[in-house]
């Protein structure tokens, strides 16, 4: 029996994990499959109950699962605080070992209205970003004082070639084409990323079409011609903001749902829009990034393609049929979303 370890989080997390676990109890009896799913605090919910955001408790529950599902952390009400929610989620992607973030974007049926940028540009977008995760700025050393703060953005060459060898195979599996993305004409790291990225793809992947692009080019890319780009591969920082960039582009950041993967079996699923501190417990967030999440989770997580499957059929048919949340222009909530979903699984 395999075994899923739910963090619910704060904000709008506890909503969308609910719905999650609607959507997976739904396919234990479609499917017949059966898991243990156990629950546990993280972030704000953590510092609260506990004093800190990574419980060993909740570590230890991860580090033994088979796959982690996340549902946010986060919100204003611990800002200045000496341990914020975020420590947590950050000490738990290294504590596992999840160094590839991957974020699928493509367009539902019936969504190309719904997308800030005209229906001709986003016709056939359906494109992946590979997020390196355990590096970068976010990881290195940091100094703050009174008139002064300093981030190191460290980068060694086997964390940029593991990314860069995802990234590539994943990019066998669909159109052939990579874009690696970069800062290479002002930061040293960036001529690093691209050396090392440039040699993986010569000696390994020599079919992969692979364009070098600086990352201020490409968030304008991303908005005058997304239907080109097929795999996008980046460093943790500039990964977290063309990622959200990429997800307004279907219509809203509550579609959109991410995967951190590692050397191991299993990994992190997670949406990727944040507590959303502002609408918590008023049911209007989007449950569908954290539902094609759990989808992410049964297939990549725990090879289970089938249920997978079935999962992203249901909400592609949902949101056909015209059912729109608030983010999405309507006015059904998250439990009404969620329920929809459940009928066509």
């Amino acid at each position: 029996m395999k075994s899923i370890a739910f963090l619910p989080g704060d904000g709008v997390g506890p909503e969308v994990s609910a719905s999650a676990m609607a959507v997976l109890r739904k396919v234990t009896e479609r499917f017949g499959i059966e898991f243990a799913v156990s629950s546990h605090p993280i972030g704000g919910a953590a510092i609260d109950a506990t004093g800190e955001p990574l419980p060993a408790a909740t570590l230890e529950a991860c580090l033994a699962a088979d796959a982690v599902f996340l549902g946010a952390v986060g919100g204003p009400r611990w800002d200045g605080a000496f341990q914020r929610p975020e420590h947590g989620l950050l000490a738990l992607r290294k504590a596992m070992g999840v160094y590839a973030n991957i974020r699928p974007l493509r367009i539902f049926p019936g969504l190309m209205m719904a997308s800030p940028l005209r229906p001709e540009l986003v016709a056939g977008v359906d494109l992946v970003i590979f997020r390196e995760l355990t590096g970068g700025i976010y990881f290195g050393a940091k100094q703050e004082e009174s008139g002064f703060a300093r981030d190191e953005c460290p980068y060694h060459a086997d964390e940029i070639a593991r990314i860069a060898h995802r990234a590539f195979a994943g990019a066998r599996g669909r159109r052939g084409r990579v874009a690696s993305v970069d800062k290479a004409n002002v930061m040293a790291t960036g001529r690093l990323w691209r050396r090392v990225v440039s040699a993986i793809h010569a000696a390994h992947y020599p079919d992969i079409l692979l364009e070098h692009i600086l990352v201020d080019a490409m968030a304008m890319h991303l908005v005058r011609r997304p239907a080109d780009f097929d795999v996008i591969l980046t460093e943790n920082m500039f990964g977290d903001i063309l990622s959200d960039e990429a997800s307004a582009i279907a219509g809203s950041i509550g579609l959109a749902p991410s995967a951190s993967l590692g050397d191991r079996a299993g990994g992190l699923f997670e949406p990727v829009h944040g507590s959303a501190p502002d609408i918590a417990g008023q049911d209007k967030a989007n449950p569908i990034g954290a539902i094609l999440s759990l989808a992410m989770l049964l297939e990549d997580g725990l090879g289970l393609p089938e249920p997978a499957a079935r999962i992203v059929d249901a909400v592609s048919q949902t949101l056909a049929d015209g059912a729109r949340t608030v983010d999405l222009g309507g006015n059904w909530g998250c439990r009404r979303m969620s329920e929809a979903i459940l009928a066509r699984i």
